[in-house]
């Protein structure tokens, strides 16, 4: 069975992006060495597109074969003419409002999205990458098995949490550790079931 991972940026004090959803200031922490680390242990979540740019080499994927993504993941790619963002991946998109596919390798999902992942997860094939916001994650919250958290050294004060699964205890277990030089750090945790 495959395993569904939410894999996320964070500020410390634990937001994914800006009140407006803008995430790029992260981008101002992707230091030489961290970048590295990113794409030689998780390749398959950077586009296709910038896998040239990155000297990403993809041929032999590491932890995932699928991605699911929300809408609000999917449409910078859509605004940049990409139709096919992860198209080394088996892609999903969650969206009510978009009626018909731009492109035939990626699969609509308007319905009960944990139902579908719960489908995913149930075929043959490596993980699942769990690529979105916080909306998307509360949908799936019970369905997700590991969480890696890349924490960035600062502090936003307000902005767009993790999650908006509201409030439920789900136990967790610490899987990994792994700081670097810049103040990053990688946090895996596991889901006790």
């Amino acid at each position: 069975m495959r395993k569904l991972t939410y894999l996320i940026a964070t500020s410390v004090d634990g937001f994914m992006a800006d009140p407006d959803g803008d995430g790029d200031f992260f981008n101002d922490y992707l230091d030489p060495e961290y970048l590295g680390y990113l794409t030689s242990e998780y390749p398959e979540t950077l586009p296709t597109h910038a896998h040239d740019t990155l000297g990403v080499d993809i041929s032999t994927a590491r932890h995932f074969d699928a991605i699911v993504m929300g809408r609000g993941t999917y449409d910078p790619a859509l605004k940049m003419g990409i139709t096919s963002p992860y198209a080394h991946l088996e892609q999903y998109v969650a969206s009510r409002s978009i009626a018909v596919t731009p492109d035939p390798a990626v699969e609509l999902i308007s319905g009960d999205l944990a139902a579908r992942v719960r489908e995913l997860k149930a075929r043959d094939g490596l993980g699942i990458y769990l690529c979105g916001g916080a909306d998307l994650a509360a949908q799936v919250v019970d369905e997700i098995d590991e969480f890696v958290i890349k924490t960035y050294p600062v502090l936003t004060g307000s902005g767009i949490p993790l999650t908006r699964a509201g409030f439920a205890r789900r136990d967790l277990e610490l899987t990994g550790v792994k700081a670097f030089g810049g103040g990053q750090v990688v946090t895996t945790y596991t889901r006790r079931r």
